[in-house]
């Protein structure tokens, strides 16, 4: 049964290959171990995505879309 949770799991997963200079992964790695808890280079690198999108995303609003100028 597990192996069946890992398979649906993964199948709603992509796997890319990134290529970083090894200063970048050593930034990343010492960021890794800053934090609370075991956070692996994946963890931290989807969240640095996901954060910046984010960040881009509310950037890209309308500026009357409930913002300071609305």
């Amino acid at each position: 049964m597990k192996a069946n949770r890992k398979d649906s799991r993964s199948s709603v997963l992509e796997r890319i290959n990134l290529r970083l200079s090894p200063e970048v992964l050593e930034a990343i790695d010492a960021e890794c171990l800053r934090r609370a808890g075991s956070v692996s280079r994946n963890t931290w690198i989807t969240e640095a995505v996901t954060e910046r999108l984010a960040r881009l995303a509310s950037s890209s609003r309308p500026q009357g879309a409930g913002g300071d100028n609305g």
